[in-house]
């Protein structure tokens, strides 16, 4: 399997503006996914998920149920209590060897 490539969200936006305007201009036109693709050295395929993603993000507006503020806040409270255990968790790895090597071997 071939490395995955990273593109710049510069390269991904810009590719995919340029697919959105030809279909806008030429709406009759086909391959413009590929033309693109080609143009940019960006695989036909990454490219036409890239304008799929864009697409559906176009037509739909993001709702917001009234429970996402409370949601969001939760959802960060969790990240914060699971950071803070992971260090809790380091120091006592750290405690425990560091205990180990102080005691004397029989």
């Amino acid at each position: 399997m071939p490395a995955q490539r990273r593109y710049p969200p510069q390269v991904m936006e810009r590719a995919v503006r340029m697919v959105l305007d030809i279909r806008e201009q030429d709406p009759e036109r086909v391959g413009v996914v590929g033309t693109v693709g080609d143009l940019m050295q960006i695989h036909p395929e990454v490219l036409r998920h890239w304008v799929k993603k864009a697409e559906a993000s176009r037509h739909e507006p993001p709702v917001e149920a009234p429970g996402d503020d409370r949601l969001r806040e939760l959802e960060r409270e969790v990240r914060d209590l699971r950071r803070a255990n992971d260090v809790l968790k380091a120091a006592t790895l750290m405690f425990a060897s560091e205990l180990q090597l102080a005691q004397p071997r029989s």
